[in-house]
């Protein structure tokens, strides 16, 4: 078992670094497009990109079987809401592994006849669930913490009330001003939380722009794309800083 976590710990660093340099590219090809003098300089780095995603594919199957065993594992945990949103996270995301193993096998002519557009909007409607699933987690997990902060700071003014005998004439922050301050400060001591946050939302909006909910460009895609590969390698090279699944 040691093992296969040191092979798949291999693989998912070795994506993350072929993600990070495929959505440099998409970025840095979509600022010098409109460069009359940087045509060849688009089609290079546009190159590769395709070979960055390309070669991703060779990891998916390392990937999948990690996306298995994750479910697996996350089946048995005690919580409903986790369980259940990570269950069906890890499922979803094995799920968009194989349909990207069948896009391959496409791209390399073992499959020429393959139905590419069905296939590809396979695997981004479960890429899409994955992060939904993901972001209720974290959501879910944003929202326990939100309501034992708001508890722990009853408690100190029920104790200050009671210590004085009067109400603390200081201002008192309310609605949404109030649940702005709460949410920095979960996030700000939790820092998988936050992390496991922002790489989820920075993935989003490939899927959306893809399945037209939310078009975009490949500017923000590749921005987003690089953020999120950044903070997949932190918490590979830091497991303390990975929210546990």
């Amino acid at each position: 078992m040691e093992g296969f976590v040191e092979f798949t710990s291999r693989c998912q660093g070795r994506d993350q670094l072929s993600r990070a340099t495929q959505y440099t590219c998409m970025l840095l090809s979509y600022l010098i497009e409109n460069k009359a003098d940087k045509k060849k300089l688009v089609m290079k780095l546009k190159q590769l990109e395709s070979s960055m995603s390309s070669g991703r594919k060779m990891f998916r199957l390392g990937n999948t079987v990690h996306a298995l065993v994750a479910a697996r594992r996350a089946a048995e945990l005690p919580e409903v809401v986790p369980r259940l949103c990570l269950t069906a996270s890890h499922l979803s995301r094995a799920l968009f592994f194989v349909c990207d193993a069948v896009l391959w096998l496409r791209s390399v002519g073992l499959q020429p006849h393959l139905d590419k557009p069905k296939w590809h909007t396979w695997a981004t409607k479960c890429y899409y669930c994955s992060l939904l699933m993901n972001l209720a987690r974290d959501w879910y997990e944003i929202s326990w913490r939100l309501e034992e902060a708001a508890l722990e700071e009853k408690m100190k003014e029920d104790s200050v009330w009671q210590k004085h005998g009067e109400e603390l004439n200081g201002v008192k922050s309310d609605g949404l001003h109030s649940f702005l301050c709460q949410l920095f400060q979960v996030l700000k001591r939790n820092p998988p939380l936050l992390l496991d946050l922002v790489k989820n939302l920075c993935d989003l909006p490939g899927p959306l722009d893809t399945l037209g909910i939310y078009k975009t460009n490949p500017g923000v895609i590749g921005f987003c794309g690089i953020l999120s590969s950044l903070v997949g390698i932190l918490t590979l090279a830091s497991p303390h800083l990975k929210l546990k699944q």
